[in-house]
């Protein structure tokens, strides 16, 4: 006699109901999670703005707040760096890629890998937007400056 807490897949295989209950209850749990994680974020808005010449490449949650360190990087991103890489860094097509992007994680692209695209300029080894020059009147302070804004970026978009 077949206990009476199985049920056959059809295919001679017995699957526990508990099983079948405990899956069920793990997959509720991620849901219900993953949509309190994104209700919970109420502060934040979603952006991919088109920035004149260039449509944005990427769409991103911009955090509501930011340090105080990342609102000085802001102003210089905006003044230095909006012009190819696009308002809170989504690119802009054609112009420049984004920085909040897998690709520019700090585990990929670390601190100094921003520092030196800056002071260097970088050819093009990821995107086909051709070599970035060498941008003019940043000091590294400037620059870890602008490196806080987009970190804080990425990080409000699962990016570490």
């Amino acid at each position: 006699m077949e206990c009476s807490c199985r049920w056959s897949n059809g295919g001679g295989r017995n699957i526990h109901k508990g099983a079948l209950g405990s899956i069920a209850i793990g997959l509720l749990l991620i849901g219900g999670y993953t949509a309190w994680s994104v209700a919970s974020k109420p502060d934040a808005r979603t952006t991919s703005q088109s920035v004149a010449g260039g449509d944005a490449l990427v769409e991103i949650v911009v955090p509501a707040s930011l340090s105080e360190q990342a609102e000085v990087g802001k102003r210089s991103f905006e003044q230095n760096c909006v012009a190819c890489h696009g308002e809170n860094a989504v690119g802009r097509d054609g112009l420049g890629p984004p920085l909040v992007h897998i690709i520019y994680e700090p585990n990929h692209h670390a601190d100094e890998s921003f520092q030196r695209a800056v002071a260097l300029g970088v050819r093009s080894h990821h995107w086909s937007f051709g070599n970035m020059s060498a941008v003019e009147g940043l000091v590294r302070n400037d620059v870890a400056y602008i490196i806080a804004y987009v970190r804080e970026l990425q990080r409000a978009n699962g990016i570490d």
